[in-house]
């Protein structure tokens, strides 16, 4: 992008911050699913030295000033170097701008991650950019994406159990409270490292049950008549992803002071 500066010298002495004061998270609520989006993605793609996955690092996005943001998750394809220990990524030195975000909400974020990151995200032509809240205080439903089209967001299609990320191949879920990332190739989800194979047998058994349970319920509906699926942690009919009901420009979420 191009510089504000008059010169390349005055661009060369500006000084590139690697934080910007602010803590990582605000609570344990948003920094589990931060620490488990990040390791998780970045084990996926261990394979592929041109994806670069990362989290909680400043993007620089205009050369010769310190505008910025620090997308909680982010995932880049085409990356120049993923295994370099990057202090921030500075849009101007790097083959690629981000092509997937993932922000987790909080009272102090939700605010911003529904007005302006959205806007600022789509000028940086962000391919998809995701909101979690694991809280479920602001966002109706808790997970919602959007998808670049033709350089404007759109809300990605509603869904019943899962929602997938065509950037990345792989699956959104809740197991209950708890984000987690699919493979569809597989049929498992991607593990937290963190927690032990006992952790996560009995997590994939009491998703298995609740993905049951939901079925169960839509075949009884159908079967009395009634096709609207339950249970399925997706907006009411007519209500997009991000909460808007279509045709309302406003973001309809939970409001929690």
């Amino acid at each position: 992008m191009a510089s504000s500066l008059s010169s390349p010298l005055a661009a060369a002495t500006i000084d590139y911050p690697s934080s910007d004061g602010k803590p990582m998270a605000e609570s344990d609520s948003q920094r589990i699913p931060l620490t488990y989006a990040v390791d998780c993605l970045r084990h996926y793609f261990r394979n592929r030295p041109e994806v670069y996955a990362s989290g909680n690092l400043l993007i620089y996005y205009e050369q010769g000033t310190l505008a910025r943001v620090a997308p909680d998750v982010f995932v880049v394809f085409g990356a120049r170097n993923r295994n370099e220990e990057r202090s921030s990524y500075r849009l101007w030195e790097e083959a690629k701008a981000l092509d997937f975000v993932l922000e987790i909400t909080s009272h102090a974020t939700w605010r911003e991650d529904q007005v302006r990151k959205r806007k600022l995200y789509q000028r940086l032509r962000v391919g998809e950019y995701w909101q979690y809240d694991p809280t479920r205080d602001y966002l109706e439903p808790p997970l919602q994406g959007l998808e670049l089209v033709r350089g404007e967001y759109e809300p990605l299609p509603e869904w019943t159990l899962a929602a997938r990320s065509e950037v990345l191949g792989l699956e959104l879920r809740l197991a209950g409270r708890r984000l987690r990332f699919h493979d569809p190739q597989t049929g498992e989800d991607l593990p937290d490292l963190t927690e032990t194979d006992e952790q996560r047998r009995a997590e994939a058994a009491a998703r298995q049950a609740a993905e049951t349970r939901v079925r169960q319920e839509v075949a009884a509906r159908q079967a009395a008549g009634d096709p609207r699926p339950t249970g399925s942690g997706r907006p009411p009919s007519g209500r997009s992803a991000f909460g808007r009901t279509r045709g309302i420009a406003a973001p309809q979420v939970r409001h929690r002071e």
